[in-house]
């Protein structure tokens, strides 16, 4: 059973990472690096502030820092030095199979991975946070859109992106549950006022958009 489920593994990176061209490898570089992001985690941040005030919001901000690094440390510092699978970019019996994108290759070891943890422990606290469906539906695209270039890029299988994401989902769910259970009730209420309509909920879904398309141009542009 599990020499079948790491050959599948195999199979669907061969065909995912298989799929590829130069503008695609461009885009799916950007969009695996985590500067490029900085102003979308900052309109989550400020959406953060103006729904719950800088009292409340400074301690959400604080738990979804814990999120991350509870998500991350799962991820790297037990999962992969216990593992110990090889990236299939760095697997010596595997990795002339795999196409590279700018000779991009990662770690060593890649189960699981800490770029799905990560995406997906933000995506799905912000989701229980805002309790909003337009901003859920659009965060959980990104971290799927954020894993899947893991993936386009060959540094890590399939598998590594199911684990991961399950380890950040996990991880939101566990912080958001302490949030609940030792905060006052209005702190983790559906959010029902903002001050500033800018930084509002649906903010983070149309500049994240509005982001994603820029990000999809300025490739158009530099390939032009």
């Amino acid at each position: 059973m599990l020499d079948w489920l790491l050959s599948l593994d195999k199979e669907l990176l061969l065909f995912f990472n298989g799929r590829h061209n130069p503008f695609w490898d461009t885009f799916m570089m950007l969009t695996s690096g985590k500067v490029i992001w900085f102003v979308f985690y900052f309109v989550i941040v400020a959406a953060v502030i103006n729904t719950f005030g800088w009292r409340k919001g400074t301690l959400i901000i604080l738990s979804i820092l814990l999120v991350i690094v509870l998500s991350d440390q799962i991820a790297s510092g037990v999962f992969k030095p216990v593992f110990k699978r090889f990236r299939p970019s760095r697997d010596p019996s595997f990795s002339h199979l795999v196409h590279i994108v700018k000779g991009y290759t990662g770690g060593k070891y890649g189960f699981a991975s800490s770029h799905a943890s990560n995406s997906f422990g933000l995506a799905v606290f912000v989701s229980l946070l805002f309790k909003n469906r337009v901003t859920s539906v659009f965060v959980i695209f990104w971290a799927v859109l954020v894993s899947y270039s893991r993936i386009y890029l060959g540094v890590h299988y399939p598998g590594d992106i199911i684990v991961g994401a399950l380890i950040g989902t996990l991880s939101a769910c566990f912080v958001y549950s302490l949030l609940q259970k030792y905060s006052k009730p209005s702190l983790i209420c559906k959010p029902e006022q903002q001050t500033h309509p800018i930084a509002g909920i649906h903010q983070i879904a149309l500049l994240g958009s509005l982001q994603i398309i820029v990000m999809l141009l300025s490739v158009f542009y530099i390939l032009k």
